[in-house]
């Protein structure tokens, strides 16, 4: 027989649900939550429940999971220490964001810190106008020593964000190889791939919550997976 699973982590309370495919029962559970490591509220949900129901583990064809770890990790800032690369003077571009803020006439508002520091933002020459069309080529020179840059840094994940790569992502691809070749172990995001449209802030902050939180949820996945093994 096969079955399936669905797990939810909740603050509190870790849910787990199994369904025969055969039949349509569906079996539930519940644990608390770990929220030192999600992954252990995980496997007793899992572990209680097959034993409870005398499932084999191998019996189990698919896993569903829904997790707020990625959430969390950016709502108390721990996140993956990240660079930030994007058109020579538009370095700033998280920084400045949109003017759009809850208190609009409040003088004594803060705005929220970049998820990456200002100090581990760059710009390289490159420009495309708003059809693709390229105005300045790419300088590989100067981005290899920014890729080395942020590798001498320590940061695990790169975001690249080129102005107008929507709409024509040639820059931003060789920016990738580029950095492959130069630093191998980062994990790197491209806005062309992860938000392709128009409006480079949004496309920008999107491209670093995705670099941001990649290798937090893939140390997170593989220590599921290691002890699901």
């Amino acid at each position: 027989m096969a079955y399936r699973l669905g797990v939810d982590i909740g603050g509190t309370f870790t849910d787990i649900a199994l369904i025969d495919e055969a039949t349509g029962q569906i079996y539930t559970g519940k644990v608390s939550s770990t929220p030192q490591d999600p992954s252990g509220g995980f496997m007793e949900a899992v572990q209680r429940l097959l034993a409870k129901q005398q499932v084999a583990a191998q019996d189990v064809a698919y896993i569903v999971h829904g997790t707020t770890v990625a959430t969390n990790a950016i709502i108390e800032g721990k996140v993956a220490p990240t660079g930030f690369i994007t058109t020579e003077g538009f370095r700033d571009m998280l920084e400045i964001a949109r003017q759009i803020r809850p208190t609009l006439y409040d003088l004594q508002f803060e705005k929220p810190r970049p998820l990456v520091p200002r100090h581990r933002c760059f710009g390289v020459p490159e420009r495309l106008d708003a059809s693709g069309a390229e105005l300045t080529p790419l300088d590989e020179s100067v981005l290899r020593q920014v890729a080395g840059k942020l590798r001498d840094e320590g940061v695990e994940s790169i975001a690249v964000c080129f102005l107008h790569a929507y709409a024509n992502p040639t820059h931003e691809r060789r920016a990738g190889e580029i950095i492959a070749e130069v630093f191998p172990e980062a994990v790197v995001s491209l806005s062309a791939e992860v938000a392709p449209e128009f409006r480079e802030y949004l496309r920008a902050s999107t491209t670093v919550i995705n670099s941001c939180i990649r290798p937090v949820v893939a140390r997170y996945l593989q220590r599921i997976e290691d002890r699901l093994a």
